[in-house]
């Protein structure tokens, strides 16, 4: 007989080499504790770098893998791809979705592909920053500079000059062998959180500096944030289906976190997508989950039960009862 899911031995996979390692490993710490404290037998797996993974895994001989990786190698389909090797079902979007999302160039080419509207952008390797000024031309100023291939907002920048764009792309370079350069648009920053498919919510963000980087996210008191977010209700029913498009068109499942950006006329951008959303309690997502109606322990729950294999076609041993939100979010908003 298959076993439940509260008999099955799950593995929580942190850590990795990334520079997101410190924010993987407390999501991995308290999703561990909100699956024991649920009666699940849960096991911290601890990455320390792509060439120990496999083993790790291995000796482990878990039934499922939650994943509660953050960046390079953890978000960008090699984790995946490796446990679609072992045959363990994960938590997640598949191989090829993880790789598409985590590419921020091949994500926008996909978004307009499918008419997902996102911010005018090129970009530039090494090679190339003896040309920038050139190759800038007349795409104007400010602009947002990024690594191509990054989360938790590592590597990125604002530049309002020449001068601040050859710092700044210097310094996305440095995370990465591509830089983006997008053009800056003026707006309030939101993100929605879907879960298998079904919207749970929204949140507007709003970092006192300006910028939503690595420090405005990760430092106490650095932002503000607003659930239901600070628009009306027609408005933030385009942007929770612009969301769901986007994250259709990457062909992303299970838990995803998309960001926008909405601005004073009638207009909505798509910025990205994320696979792999944070997962401390204090976390975008389980704060918008949690105006849904999912404590912390029901959302881990809930993204557990959604473990597959997407090669194979094979799920997650079942729950013995689903988790189910407290109330259906209202999408009412102030403003």
């Amino acid at each position: 007989m298959e076993a439940t899911m509260h008999s099955a031995r799950v593995g929580v996979v942190m850590g990795g080499s990334s520079g997101e390692r410190d924010v993987s490993l407390r999501s991995g710490g308290a999703v561990l504790k909100a699956l024991r404290d649920r009666g699940v037998d849960a096991q911290a797996i601890v990455i320390d770098d792509v060439a120990t993974a496999h083993t790790r895994l291995e000796r482990a001989r878990i039934d499922v893998a939650f994943l509660a990786l953050h960046g390079r190698f953890g978000e960008d389909g090699c984790i995946q791809g490796a446990l679609e090797l072992a045959g363990v079902p994960y938590t997640g979007s598949s191989v090829l979705a993880s790789a598409l999302a985590m590419d921020k160039v091949k994500a926008k080419e996909l978004f307009r592909l499918y008419n997902v509207p996102t911010p005018p952008y090129y970009t530039l390797t090494a090679d190339s920053l003896a040309d920038l000024e050139e190759l800038h031309g007349s795409f104007g100023f400010p602009v947002m500079v990024k690594p191509r291939a990054e989360g938790s907002s590592l590597g990125l920048a604002r530049a309002s000059s020449a001068t601040e764009l050859a710092r700044a792309v210097e310094q996305a370079l440095a995370h990465d062998e591509v830089a983006l350069i997008e053009r800056f648009v003026k707006g309030r920053e939101l993100t929605v959180a879907i879960l298998d498919g079904r919207v749970l919510g929204c949140c507007e963000i709003a970092p006192k500096s300006g910028v939503y980087d690595y420090a405005s996210k990760y430092t106490p008191g650095a932002t503000d944030y607003f659930v239901p977010p600070r628009v009306g209700e027609t408005r933030l029913k385009n942007v929770l289906h612009l969301a769901e498009r986007a994250a259709l068109a990457l062909g992303c499942t299970s838990a995803v976190r998309v960001d926008l950006l909405v601005t004073e006329g009638e207009n909505e951008y798509v910025l990205e997508v994320n696979t792999q959303p944070g997962m401390t309690e204090t976390s975008l997502l389980p704060r918008i989950a949690a105006a849904a109606g999912y404590d912390f322990g029901a959302l881990c729950e809930a993204i557990l039960s959604s473990a597959r294999l997407h090669t194979h076609g094979r799920r997650a041993p079942a729950r013995v009862a689903p988790a189910t939100p407290r109330a259906r979010p209202r999408l009412a908003a102030t403003g």
